[in-house]
């Protein structure tokens, strides 16, 4: 673990990873446009250029703020002073002024840098969170398509049987009409018949709702290919966990809010350093002596400085409640680490096992479809029973469907070893 979390403080860059020829191109097509038709994908996308709206709004600051400014006020009673048989008057009753004022930031020892700075880490966080969704709707749309495509080959396998039982009951029929067998044989195969085709009515029900799923995520209704396989070559433990650290977006993700709480951190310090300004304007009032109505061009401009002494403590405390932050997000980092690297190595476990069930299963289904052509063969000499036929049949069946449910947990396990490791399914 130790080696892990080294290998993740080294890495300070996320970088994708490009894809392999992992999928055929009917999938690929698939994930391509569950990109332009799932309505989550554009609302992510919105995120990132509103992330880049604020990095924009952030640069702004470094320029100077200009305003043009007028106003106009009534005074009563009047400043005034009597001299002898006159009298003196220090204001006008209608205070008019109008000018352009100007003011910037000189010197804020690092303020504004370091808003940018954090505005383009929350920028890249929000840009890994749309990876993150990406990664996310591909693997399941994956999944989908490959689970639509187990139920297609469960009923032709369903078919299959039906129709070896549909056959069984042909010579069952001839063996009644003469005399070879009995009622109860013919009953016993339609059973069979009626149980398969139930069987085959839950796999086509199911298939349906995967359809309705796959039309909800990518607008398309079906599917025509029809092959479970991943072209996904053996990774050890060691070198998945490094594709994962390097490339998987939720732990760029993790990684980011690391990065972004220290920027806060360090923000939140800057506030304790004094901040040199400089204001000026130019505008014309009324006001000043001796003709105080009349307006009169005047200026201004200078220097100011401010110095934070004292607030309560506020500060610190502040930077004290971002620091915690920042271990929390590295904690949850480590976290994540460990969980990937048992998933990591379940997946490559349900990889291994899978792939030598599937060798297994292919002896199994040789053997079965032997025993199964050998009953009927029996059966049409008169030599075997229904049960036989049953029971070799379904053995056939089972074996046939093993296959098939090994090969689909193999996709499922690659997949999940294709997310984890974030590995693009699509260039």
């Amino acid at each position: 673990m130790k080696k892990i979390i080294l290998l993740l403080l080294v890495i300070s860059q996320y970088s994708n990873v490009h894809a392999q020829n992992l999928i055929n191109g009917e999938l690929k097509n698939l994930l391509n446009q569950s990109l332009t038709y799932f309505p989550k994908v554009k609302q992510v996308q919105q995120t990132v250029q509103l992330a880049e709206d604020k990095l924009a709004l952030s640069e702004l600051n470094k320029y100077p703020e200009i305003t043009v400014d007028a106003s106009y006020a009534y005074m009563q009673p009047k400043i005034e002073v009597p001299f002898g048989d006159k009298t003196f008057q220090f204001a006008p009753e209608h205070n008019i002024s109008g000018a352009l004022n100007g003011s910037y930031t000189l010197f804020d020892f690092g303020r504004l840098q370091s808003n940018i700075e954090k505005a383009k880490l929350e920028l890249q966080t929000s840009k890994h969170v749309a990876e993150e969704l990406k990664h996310s709707l591909f693997s399941q749309v994956s999944q989908l398509y490959y689970q639509i495509i187990y139920a297609k080959k469960a009923i032709e396998i369903q078919n299959q049987v039906i129709q070896l039982l549909a056959e069984n009951k042909s010579v069952v029929e001839s063996q009644l009409k003469n005399g070879n067998a009995i009622q109860l044989d013919l009953l016993t195969i339609q059973s069979k018949i009626d149980n398969e085709t139930n069987r085959k009515i839950d796999v086509e029900t199911n298939l349906q709702k995967l359809l309705n799923l796959l039309k909800y995520a990518t607008g398309v209704s079906d599917i025509q290919e029809g092959k479970l396989a991943i072209a996904l070559k053996n990774y050890t433990l060691d070198e998945a966990m490094q594709m994962a650290i390097q490339h998987n977006p939720s732990l760029a993700v993790a990684k980011d809010k690391v990065n972004v709480a220290k920027a806060e951190v360090a923000i939140s310090k800057l506030n304790e350093l004094p901040i040199v300004g400089m204001k000026a304007g130019v505008g014309s009032r009324n006001g000043y002596l001796p003709q105080i109505n009349d307006p009169r061009f005047n200026y201004n401009a200078g220097v100011g400085l401010s110095i934070p002494l004292f607030n309560g403590g506020r500060t610190k405390q502040q930077v004290k409640i971002q620091e915690r932050a920042v271990a929390l997000n590295e904690t949850s980092v480590v976290m994540q680490l460990h969980d990937f690297e048992k998933d990591i190595q379940a997946a490559l476990i349900d990889i291994k096992s899978n792939e030598s069930r599937i060798k297994n299963a292919a002896s199994q289904i040789e053997q079965a479809a032997l025993a199964q052509k050998l009953s009927v063969s029996k059966l049409k000499n008169g030599t075997t029973t229904p049960i036989e036929i049953t029971s070799t049949n379904a053995d056939y069946q089972r074996a046939l469907l093993n296959q098939l449910q090994y090969q689909y947990q193999l996709c499922n396990a690659q997949l999940e070893l294709v997310k984890l490791m974030g590995v693009e399914l699509v260039d």
